[in-house]
């Protein structure tokens, strides 16, 4: 039997948390890990074991995760973006793809844009 694909969230807000690990967990995947900091998860990305992850743009204190993107990106794991204004466009090195549906007012999904 296969292993259901493991997800990590960034997620500073505890109640969207909770909502995306029900999510996931309906749609049979694993919890990988749930943090509301980017040095959390960039520990979380330095060790894997993950399939990818589901990150909040705008942490608390004025973090951004845009750093943990970039950490998935140099090891060609795909991530989704959320926040809560709307995104015209994908940081450097990141290519935006359509999701499927949107949990806040914006969401993207990024795969790793091929390195020159």
């Amino acid at each position: 039997m296969t292993e259901a694909p493991a997800i990590l969230i960034v997620e500073d807000e505890p109640l969207i948390s909770m909502m995306l690990e029900d999510f996931l967990d309906a749609l049979g995947y694993r919890l990988a890990g749930c943090v509301d900091r980017v040095d959390d998860a960039l520990d979380h990305v330095a060790r894997g074991g993950f399939s990818a992850a589901l990150l909040d743009v705008n942490l608390r204190d004025g973090e951004t995760s845009w750093p943990v993107a970039d950490a998935l990106s140099d090891r060609g794991q795909p991530s989704c973006w959320q926040r809560a204004a709307a995104m015209t466009r994908c940081p450097n090195g990141m290519r935006m793809c359509p999701c499927s549906a949107s949990l806040t007012r914006s969401t993207a999904c990024a795969t790793p844009s091929p390195r020159s």
